[in-house]
């Protein structure tokens, strides 16, 4: 079984990528792509990897950003669909997305409605147990109330993150199979970096990323 884990950044999985020098696969073969921060860049390295190589299962893992607050910093969650937060216009101080303006059409491949649903069927039995919700994907990371607002009120947006829709984007065109993973490093509000807790959020996501291959 092939299997391509995808983070933003090495310090993301770097755990399970020390793991996965030191341990025993069991037959599988599980390489790690970084693609670097942001939608551009994972889609690109994300592109030209699966035209070379094609994987039964690719996972995105990373953290988040949580707008649920009766969620705590650190649980990990199941990314189920992603929606493009902040790509289309402004029109006399209200945001309309593509799909409002008419340039793209509702429903369009790979897209339901304007979600990119994760479609996968049979899910690790590990995944089962996790939190699932809905990631809403930004070029900036919302520090503001009325940016923030707007994301809740369109959306209603379980976490945020810079790449999880180019992500499920890419799989769901290539009809590959594919998991993400996120854990809360952080509550979505007005920018307080000394609330966040990256480091317990990055032990629980690779914790879990581990339990999840071996499972495999």
């Amino acid at each position: 079984m092939k299997v391509l884990i995808t983070a933003a950044t090495l310090p993301e999985i770097k755990p399970l990528a020390d793991w996965l020098e030191q341990e025993r696969t069991d037959g599988k073969e599980i390489k790690v792509l970084i693609t670097g921060i942001g939608m551009f860049s994972t889609a690109y390295q994300l592109g030209k990897h699966l035209a070379a190589e094609r994987p039964d299962l690719a996972i995105q893992a990373g953290i988040a950003g949580s707008f649920r607050r009766d969620w705590a910093i650190g649980d990990t969650v199941l990314v189920k669909q992603e929606v493009l937060g902040d790509l289309g216009a402004e029109d006399n101080g209200q945001y309309q997305d593509l799909f409002d303006i008419g340039l793209w059409q509702y429903d369009m491949p790979p897209f339901t409605h304007h979600h990119l649903i994760n479609t996968l069927q049979r899910l690790p039995a590990g995944a089962h147990r996790l939190l699932q919700g809905t990631g809403v994907t930004v070029n900036t990371v919302s520090g503001s109330a009325p940016t923030i607002a707007r994301l809740e009120q369109k959306y209603q947006p379980d976490l945020e993150s810079m790449e999880g829709a180019a992500f499920h984007y890419c799989c769901l065109q290539e009809n590959i199979p594919f998991l993400q993973l996120r854990a809360i490093s952080n509550y979505v509000e007005v920018r307080d970096k000394s609330k966040w807790n990256i480091p317990l959020a990055v032990q629980n996501l690779n914790n879990t990323l581990r339990s999840l291959l071996q499972e495999l």
